[in-house]
């Protein structure tokens, strides 16, 4: 293992990928070694149950540059980032989905914006190739969305893809939030950023590992993450009907006045009553259900589980002392907090 510090690291999650993590590491090695300047390729294994372990295994025997962290069960996409960023020593680091939708041949052009100045540099979908009209147009509308509803500038229609100076990489190490939206946080930290136009290609092999059900945890992660919206939206709801609820009386009180014959057979009605006392229960589960989400999510993080544990890494140290200092920070000012009270 060379003691020489990469210039460049390059981090990809890895899940039941057998068909193409050969292929990705060929095109990605192909595409550093022209530059002429030390570099690492960082596969996480999240939990893989196909032949991609002993597929990653043997491309680290035959090339070193190519290491290897394997988690102990599937921690998820996320999380198999923030790994990949914690071990990696480079001075700027990539981060590329290993399914080939992102090109490699677009890491050039982030590097050279990287020389330039920026911090950060990510990838902007011009084109998605081999998506469906449903998932292109909820993706869009997402990233609109929250865009509107946080005050984080996170960039539309890009995704992990992108490259980040030394600088960033240590300052995400410090947000150790088990339920992460990385490009969220990667926007939040500030520092220089800007965008590479690429196309996105369709997948070449295997199947997506983003569902419809792990699409709308994701979002959901991404606008708790960033937003009170929703808890405020719980409470608007509860103001509209109080004010509905309100006008319903006074309707009803001036009808009863007018003609009281008339009122009473549309207002005393056992369907109108079980309609309002169905609607005030929808209201108010609904509430209790947004409460829920972000009350969960803080039980998740007082609990202070690690976020990943690693079974094995090949090629690949642990994390110098000050990385695992940042690591260790939430943890130990909570520690601090509680002995001085």
């Amino acid at each position: 293992m060379s003691d020489v510090q990469p210039t460049f690291s390059v981090v990809a999650p890895v899940y039941n990928e057998e068909q193409l993590i050969a292929e990705f590491c060929r095109r990605v090695i192909a595409v550093l070694e022209p530059l002429g300047e030390p570099f690492e390729l960082v596969l996480v294994n999240d939990g893989c149950r196909d032949r991609s372990p002993e597929i990653m295994r043997e491309l680290h025997e035959r090339d070193p540059r190519i290491k290897v962290i394997n988690f102990s069960r599937n921690f998820g996409h996320q999380i198999a980032i923030t790994a990949g960023t914690d071990y990696a020593t480079g001075k700027a680091v990539i981060v590329i989905d290993s399914d080939l939708q992102d090109p490699p041949e677009v890491i050039p052009a982030l590097i050279a914006r990287w020389r330039e100045g920026y911090q950060v540099v990510y990838g902007v979908r011009e084109e998605r190739e081999g998506e469906t009209w449903f998932k292109k147009t909820t993706a869009s509308i997402f990233y609109r969305l929250i865009v509107r509803i946080t005050n984080v500038n996170i960039p539309v229609d890009t995704g992990d893809f992108r490259l980040m100076d030394r600088k960033v990489v240590d300052a995400l190490k410090r947000m150790r939030e088990h339920h992460r939206f990385m490009r969220g946080l990667s926007a939040w930290v500030g520092f220089r950023q800007t965008g590479v136009p690429y196309r996105r290609h369709a997948r070449a092999a295997g199947t997506t590992k983003y569902p419809l059900r792990k699409m709308l945890r994701f979002a959901l992660d991404g606008i708790t993450s960033f937003s009170y919206l929703p808890l405020q939206l719980a409470t608007y709801l509860g103001f509209v009907v109080a004010a509905i609820s309100m006008i319903f009386l006074l309707v009803v009180f001036v009808m009863r006045l007018a003609n009281p014959a008339a009122a009473e057979p549309a207002f005393y009605g056992q369907a109108s009553t079980l309609a309002s006392v169905l609607f005030l229960g929808a209201v108010q589960l609904i509430s209790l259900g947004i409460i829920g989400e972000y009350v969960g999510r803080i039980y998740d993080e007082v609990k202070g589980r690690p976020l990943y544990i690693v079974a094995e890494t090949l090629g690949i140290a642990e994390p110098d002392a000050t990385s695992a200092a940042m690591v260790r920070t939430s943890s130990t000012e909570h520690e601090v907090t509680t002995s001085s009270g």
